[in-house]
């Protein structure tokens, strides 16, 4: 089964993100981009990719002591931008502005977890962010990146992450992918 590792955002966050997303599909209505729906939206910690069913009770195991390091610590959601860069991206997000060093140390934390695991590394440096829409080709994109360029001081709201939780990801084709928490694992600290 796919995984992966994710903070959730909060309702708030998610219907700002959402209404900025919406602004820029109104400005490239021919942009050649899968975007995400709003009710997916979320920080992925960890990528984990397949996960064997016998693996799960270590991982939550792992991830129960990875949580009981990390106090609840406060985020919050703004900018806009992309991958590899916002004139030519690849993947368009929503970033965050404060609680970057708790949310990078959770992130840091996971992934030495997951690697004792077995699990690869991550060879990039975790950047925190909530990703909108993957870029299939350049068709249509300049509006989109015109637009995101007016969303890069934009504010989405502030919450206290609490807990971290660990997906499955079912894939449906072009109908997308439905997430399924399988496990919420409470900050301790």
């Amino acid at each position: 089964m796919r995984c992966f590792v994710a903070v959730d955002l909060s309702d708030e966050a998610r219907e700002a993100i959402a209404a900025a997303q919406a602004r820029l599909r109104a400005a490239g209505p021919r942009a050649d981009v899968a975007w995400v729906d709003a009710a997916k939206l979320h920080l992925t910690l960890k990528f984990l990719g397949e996960v064997a069913e016998s693996a799960l009770a270590g991982l939550r195991a792992t991830l129960d002591e990875v949580a009981d390091r990390h106090a609840a610590f406060a985020l919050v959601a703004g900018g806009m931008g992309g991958f590899p860069s916002r004139t030519r991206p690849r993947v368009l997000w929503a970033g965050l502005t404060d609680g970057l060093r708790e949310i990078g140390r959770l992130a840091a934390d996971v992934e030495r977890a997951c690697a004792a695991l077995g699990w690869a590394m991550e060879a990039r440096p975790f950047r925190g962010h909530v990703t909108i829409g993957r870029v299939r080709s350049p068709r249509g994109l300049s509006r989109v990146v015109n637009a995101l360029g007016t969303l890069e001081n934009a504010r989405f709201g502030a919450w206290t992450v609490r807990e971290i939780v660990l997906y499955r990801s079912h894939l449906r084709g072009s109908a997308g992918s439905i997430y399924e928490p399988l496990a919420r694992i409470l900050l301790g600290g």
